[in-house]
C-alpha cells in the first residue's frame, strides 16, 4: 500500500464509493467528498496528494481554481466519455490527467503517476 492521500468527488455516490474502494486497495488514505465545497475542505484536511474530480459535476474553471488553491495536489479529472479535446482542455486548466469515470484501474494508475511526478517536482 502506497502512502498517498486521495480525495474523490464524483456526482454519482455509488461510483464515488466504488472508486474509493478500488483506490483504497492500493493507497494509504482515500476519502470521498459529497460536494465540491466538501472537496475544497477535504484536500487540506487530509493533505491530499491527489484529488479525483468529476468534471461533469463541476467545470474546468473549478479545475483551475483547485490547481491555484492547492498547487501540490495533483488533479485527476473523470468524465463519462472523455475525448481528446476535453483531455487537452483539462490539462490546460491544471489537471494531471483525465480518465473515463468507469476506469477505476486507469484512475488509480493516473493518480499514482501524477503524485509521483508532483513529489519529484517538489523535491527539485
Amino acid at each position: 500500500m502506497q502512502a498517498l492521500n486521495i480525495v474523490v468527488f464524483q456526482h454519482d455516490p455509488r461510483l464515488a464509493q466504488a472508486l474509493a474502494s478500488t483506490l483504497s486497495l492500493h493507497y494509504h488514505s482515500v476519502h470521498v467528498a459529497g460536494s465540491l465545497e466538501e472537496l475544497r475542505v477535504e484536500i487540506p484536511r487530509h493533505r491530499a496528494d491527489v484529488a479525483v474530480l468529476d468534471v461533469e459535476a463541476s467545470h474546468l474553471e473549478e479545475v483551475e481554481r483547485l490547481h491555484r488553491a492547492f498547487p501540490r495536489t495533483s488533479i485527476v479529472c473523470t468524465h463519462r466519455v472523455p475525448d481528446e479535446e476535453m483531455w487537452a482542455a483539462a490539462l490546460n486548466a491544471g489537471a494531471s490527467d483525465m480518465c473515463p469515470a468507469c476506469d477505476t484501474q486507469g484512475i488509480a494508475r493516473s493518480a499514482e503517476l501524477s503524485a509521483l511526478h508532483e513529489q519529484g517536482r517538489a523535491a527539485a
